[in-house]
């Protein structure tokens, strides 16, 4: 089993990257493997809503990594996502990565994302953090997937690199969050070695709040 941690700080090494890596240990311990994905510092275009990727089975833009991410999120088990705290939100090129990668991952019929566990990660100064879970916390909730909890919201205090090591609260609650993460990862293993199946989807039905 494999978590893929999404590292959306434009700092490769910086607080987000050594939350995230306190994750990666505890599950290590736990039995779990994991990745640390680095979007890059490149910018990232935001979805034009074109539905290319309905037809090209990707996105139609490829010169970033959302595609590459989209595969690697296939092949993955859970899927937790790491952001800085930018103006009280999450950074605008993790949430425009995360626009396309979750549009293109539905509309390509892959369905990378359906019934795995997911969580958020904020970092801050100081403030910020509970609206940053909302927002990302709302990607996961559209697409069927668990929301895995710690004993605490998601966050972690730091400002210059390494400062989020001092947040010892903190990073307990990330450990916290690896260890359910691998709980309910190996109940739903044993639910499929028990042959207890996903459920069926329906069809699904569109409708809006315009009315002739």
């Amino acid at each position: 089993m494999k978590v893929l941690l999404l590292n959306g700080s434009p700092h490769e090494k910086g607080n987000t990257y050594l939350s995230l890596e306190e994750i990666a240990k505890t599950l290590k311990d736990d039995g779990i493997d994991s990745e640390i994905f680095y979007i890059g510092k490149d910018p990232i275009a935001s979805c034009m809503g074109c539905g290319a990727c309905s037809k090209l089975q990707r996105c139609v833009f490829d010169k970033d990594k959302v595609n590459e991410f989209v595969n690697k999120m296939a092949e993955a088990d859970a899927l937790i996502v790491g952001s800085p705290v930018h103006y009280a939100g999450a950074t605008g090129a993790i949430t425009a990565f995360l626009g396309r990668a979750f549009f293109s991952g539905w509309r390509s019929g892959k369905n990378v994302f359906r019934l795995k566990p997911a969580a958020a990660v904020a970092v801050a100064r100081r403030a910020g953090t509970s609206s940053t879970l909302d927002q990302l916390n709302k990607y996961f909730g559209i697409s069927q997937m668990p929301v895995i909890s710690g004993r605490y919201w998601n966050d972690v205090h730091g400002q210059t690199q390494g400062e989020v090591n001092q947040d010892f609260e903190g990073l307990q609650n990330l450990r916290f969050l690896a260890r359910n993460m691998a709980y309910f990862l190996k109940c739903k293993e044993a639910g499929k070695n028990a042959d207890i199946l996903p459920p069926k989807e329906e069809d699904v039905t569109y409708t809006n709040f315009v009315r002739n």
